[in-house]
């Protein structure tokens, strides 16, 4: 049986990746630029585990292709203040070369929400779990029709560290 890993935070991933709103900007770290187009926002948040449960293809077995993991954090500001929560599910596409996740991910923020949706690669690989970059797919409220990535890194176990890269 392979580990729980936090991996799943956000793509996912992560994707957390919010905002465009002025409490949520306010609360994180956010640098806006010119950017051709339209406007450009980055904006970074920690997100802890709070529940994770894997359904497993074989249970007590190896990884298998269509393993499901579903997940729930908490998203804070560089203050520590909480700003949201994330939550999605990951399905493994490949046990071969360290495995790989399908993610789909929601962060709810005060004034909406984002949708993310990518692929984690090293899932499976000994040690914390990988880095990844997913794209931004959507939102609601303050993010309708966003459009950018997020890139998560492991910080601690089951801590990561969201750099939401928006666009609108």
């Amino acid at each position: 049986m392979r580990p729980i890993r936090a991996a799943s935070l956000g793509t996912a991933t992560a994707l957390a990746a919010l905002l465009a709103c002025a409490p949520v900007a306010a609360a994180a770290t956010d640098t806006d630029s010119a950017h051709p187009g339209g406007k450009h926002r980055v904006i970074t948040l920690t997100g802890q585990l709070a529940q994770q449960t894997r359904f497993p293809v074989n249970p007590g077995g190896a990884p298998a292709q269509g393993d499901r993991t579903v997940f729930h954090s908490i998203l804070f500001d560089q203050d520590g203040k909480q700003v949201g929560d994330t939550g999605g599910t990951c399905t493994t596409t490949r046990v071969d070369n360290g495995g790989a996740e399908e993610c789909v991910v929601t962060y709810n923020l005060p004034t909406g929400q984002l949708s993310v949706q990518g692929t984690v690669f090293g899932i499976l690989n000994p040690g914390p779990p990988p880095s990844f970059d997913n794209a931004i797919t959507g939102g609601t409220g303050e993010f309708s029709g966003a459009r950018g990535s997020v890139h998560a890194d492991t910080i601690a176990p089951g801590t990561r560290r969201f750099t939401i890269d928006l666009d609108r």
